[in-house]
């Protein structure tokens, strides 16, 4: 049964927002989640002539876990009809967030001044692969997730030397856009408390790229060096691999660096005593010669004398960074993901059964958020949510028949 706004729990920092999401994959519907998860009223507006690819890709459990809570209207709001619905709707809004080609929303007679003058205060937040403004030719470009990685040069540091780079996954410039749009639409909320006016946050997913490479972009635009592809060393200059197999098949990532770090590492090692190591060092470079290759395989011959786990337990009782390189069935066993709760379950009213995924995060002790519903079944809430901005029974009729808005 579809859970009209009214009957919906009053819970987490947002309550009392209104949010309109438009968009397919995971970028925009991301943002729209981490709304619906602190108690918005986040309304997902779909194509009634064409289903949402995320409800049946991949079994369709990313799209369940990306859009609880929200509220789903099929509307063709481009349509005059639906354009009339649509801006009714934004009256009542807080925040649209919309992802599509730069100027999709413009070129559709929906530019953010038009928007503005349904409802002045609106907060606009358009994700896009190469932004709303710039060259025309980048502008109007399609992009996914690793496109964006490579033209935000991020994909060129991945993967192995001498083989092609390798976009990084799952979908980074998905998820770090979805970030920025809901925490500066979030600001930009705030910033209307001030002056009542709304904004306009322009998010392009190369941008976004571009900005979470730390040193590595500052020193290639200053000093020209260009970082390679980093494989399992996470560094393009240590002899030590980051990524190490060990003697049951499985993988543990290890980040050794400082004096003290080395110092119980090859004690740990048996490399004690050795004069090779007795002087102080932080870190072993590849071009260190006997040392970096007398640590290098004793670190082989260690791992692989011992399980993941117990490589893992060893060194973490020594206080140096390590962590099993986690599966799936792993992660579901685990005493600190199952002591924290990282995992929940909620239904799925699509297929009448329970799915388990990851629980609503950060926690609050004051706020807490909460899954009150599961990705909604499309088109669920089509009547509830136009009776509210004033339509009748009949006049929804009406749509349905001229195909504005399905089930």
């Amino acid at each position: 049964m579809a859970m009209i706004n009214s009957q919906k729990p009053e819970f987490g920092l947002l309550s009392g927002l209104r949010v309109i999401m438009i968009g397919l994959s995971v970028a925009a519907p991301f943002a729209g989640e981490l709304y619906a998860e602190h108690g918005a009223d986040v309304i997902w507006i779909e194509n009634p002539k064409a289903v949402d690819s995320a409800r049946v890709a991949r079994k369709g459990g990313s799209w369940q876990q990306d859009r609880r809570n929200m509220r789903s209207l099929t509307m063709n709001y481009r349509s005059e009809k639906g354009r009339e619905a649509f801006l009714r709707l934004i009256a009542s809004t807080d925040v649209l967030i919309e992802a599509s080609v730069g100027g999709s929303f413009a070129r559709a007679g929906l530019s953010d001044e038009t928007l503005w003058q349904a409802n002045p205060g609106l907060i606009i937040a358009h994700i896009s692969g190469f932004g709303q403004t710039g060259d025309p030719e980048y502008v109007k470009r399609a992009s996914y997730d690793p496109i964006a990685q490579a033209f935000g040069c991020v994909m060129r540091m991945n993967g192995v030397e001498g083989l092609p780079s390798m976009p990084a996954m799952p979908f980074p410039g998905d998820y770090s856009a979805a970030f920025y749009a809901f925490g500066m639409s979030l600001a930009a909320l705030y910033k209307r408390q001030q002056t009542g006016k709304g904004e306009s946050v322009d998010v392009a997913q190369y941008e976004v790229m571009v900005r979470i490479q730390a040193d590595y972009l500052t020193n290639g635009l200053n000093y020209g060096i260009q970082a390679p592809r980093m494989g399992i060393y996470g560094n393009s200059v240590c002899a030590l691999p980051n990524v190490q197999i060990c003697g049951d098949g499985n993988y543990v990532m290890t980040a050794i660096g400082g004096v003290s770090n080395f110092v119980k590492l090859e004690k740990l090692l048996g490399l004690e005593g050795d004069p090779d190591f007795a002087e102080p060092h932080a870190v072993i470079n590849k071009s260190d010669g006997p040392r970096a290759e007398k640590i290098v395989e004793a670190m082989n011959k260690y791992c692989m004398a011992r399980t993941a786990e117990q490589v893992n337990d060893e060194f973490n009782a020594l206080k140096l960074p390590c962590s099993v390189i986690m599966t799936y069935e792993m992660m579901k066993k685990n005493s600190h993901y199952l002591a924290r709760g990282t995992f929940t379950t909620w239904h799925d009213d699509n297929k009448d059964k329970d799915l388990m995924g990851v629980n609503c995060i950060p926690f609050f002790k004051n706020n807490p958020s909460q899954i009150f519903r599961g990705g909604p079944v499309y088109g669920a809430d089509n009547e509830d949510i136009l009776g509210e901005l004033g339509y009748s029974e009949a006049e929804i009729a009406d749509m349905y028949s001229k195909e504005v808005i399905k089930k």
